[in-house]
């Protein structure tokens, strides 16, 4: 029988990793948009290409350390005490959100993206942890449970880092994300400990010759259709997500607020969908509803073109309460709902799939392995949308693109899952409090 997932959040074994997770998925988003609302609303209100130059390079500067240091990542973790390791990551934090709050006050870009930079590295070093920790302190049964947990924490966290950015003034934004960090250095103290699983380990500082072991070390056709999954749904969502705001203000003629509401609904939806595959499997580590799920937000995409394509604008600027009474508004936010559920459902079991199926020795590194191909994948279907857009070809066709691309990738795993699908492995974790 699966364990229930939400009273997993009561316990010591999950509890303050998640919470460790929450404010620090928050406080990137929080620091980020608060940087752009700075940026667009004060420092360069008269320049906009400015600000548009400044989100390209805020983004790349986030990805960038899961390029440079992930492979370092993920031996870490296989080496260390990776409740050790939460602690001295969340104390890192508290420095680097100090150190932004100062870009704050002097309204200093530079200091400000070190900043950011600062924050992708830490993210990067905490990412392998936050997966391969959950198999030391959960049982089998409840891994599907906690990832969703996890999923829909983080996805929360980030709508509303990302709502609060462009809330609260700047300042305020980074007196905030100080007051967060210290919070998550507080729960980090809370984290069990997890002993290291290859403790004799040799690091390899070269992050050429470390990237290229741990991508060549990753053994199994299950394990490499679960990075590529992964690394498919995370790019999707980061183009979809990029998009909403010229969709709104342009296709659709409506305000800011209604770019809001989109985030909200699609931040909300990916939470649901997270929680729900785990209801729907009892707590199985299984790809059952894998391609149906990708085959969902094909569909849906798909029909948001459709919808999007069709859509008259009837009052320019609209409100959000006049695009919610226009004709198709529901609809729009039906496809978007029905995308990130589906999403939900379709990433939730390809990290279960990455925690249990790899092995326990090299299960930080297997991660790590992930987020080099995920960082990779993004920024060249990221590369590609560029390429279409400059050739004039319209944000509705690009849904549409996506939507075709992403049936074809359930239709693709149909077929490969059937024939690569094996018996699930034993249980890994501990069962206790």
């Amino acid at each position: 029988m699966p364990a229930p997932a939400f009273p997993l959040l009561r316990t010591r074994r999950f509890g303050p990793i998640f919470a460790v997770q929450f404010l620090g998925a928050f406080n990137d988003n929080l620091l980020k948009f608060a940087l752009l609302f700075l940026a667009s609303f004060g420092l360069y209100a008269a320049e906009p290409g400015k600000t548009e130059m400044l989100a390209t390079v805020a983004t790349g500067l986030f990805i960038l350390p899961y390029f440079l240091f992930s492979a370092l990542a993920g031996q870490i973790a296989d080496a260390s005490d990776k409740a050790t390791l939460v602690r001295l990551i969340k104390a890192a934090e508290i420095f680097i959100m100090l150190f932004g709050l100062l870009g704050f006050w002097l309204q200093s870009v530079p200091i400000l993206l070190a900043t950011l930079f600062l924050m992708g590295l830490q993210s990067t070093i905490f990412g392998p942890v936050k997966y391969s920790i959950l198999p030391q302190h959960l049982a089998e049964r409840e891994i599907m449970g906690g990832t969703g947990l996890i999923q829909a924490g983080t996805f929360v966290a980030i709508l509303s880092g990302q709502l609060l950015g462009g809330i609260i003034q700047p300042l305020q934004a980074g007196m905030v994300a100080a007051a967060l960090a210290v919070l998550g250095f507080l729960a980090s103290l809370g984290v069990p400990t997890a002993p290291p699983t290859a403790p004799g380990l040799k690091i390899d500082y070269n992050f050429l010759r470390s990237t290229g072991a741990i991508l060549r070390a990753v053994r199994g056709p299950m394990l490499w259709a679960a990075m590529m999954g992964i690394s498919w749904f995370f790019a999707v969502g980061a183009l979809l997500l990029s998009q909403f705001a010229p969709l709104v203000s342009g296709v659709l003629g409506s305000r800011q607020e209604v770019a809001t509401l989109f985030l909200l609904v699609f931040s909300i939806s990916v939470a649901i969908g997270s929680l729900a595959v785990n209801k729907l499997l009892r707590g199985e580590v299984s790809t059952r509803y894998v391609p149906l799920a990708a085959l969902g937000m094909g569909v849906f995409m798909i029909d948001l073109w459709v919808t999007t394509s069709t859509y008259r604008i009837t009052v320019p600027g609209a409100t959000l309460e006049q695009f919610v009474q226009s004709e198709g508004s529901w609809r729009i936010l039906g496809d978007l709902a029905g995308i990130a559920i589906s999403g939900g459902m379709f990433i939730v079991p390809l990290y279960a799939i990455l925690q249990t199926r790899s092995s326990p020795q090299e299960r930080s590194r297997t991660i790590a392995a992930n987020n080099v191909i995920n960082a990779g994948v993004t920024v060249a279907v990221v590369a590609a949308l560029a390429a279409i857009l400059a050739r004039g070809v319209s944000i509705t066709s690009i849904v549409g693109l996506l939507g075709l691309a992403t049936s074809a990738v359930g239709l693709i795993y149909w077929f490969v899952l059937r024939r690569i699908a094996s018996p699930q492995p034993q249980a890994t974790g501990a069962g206790g409090d």
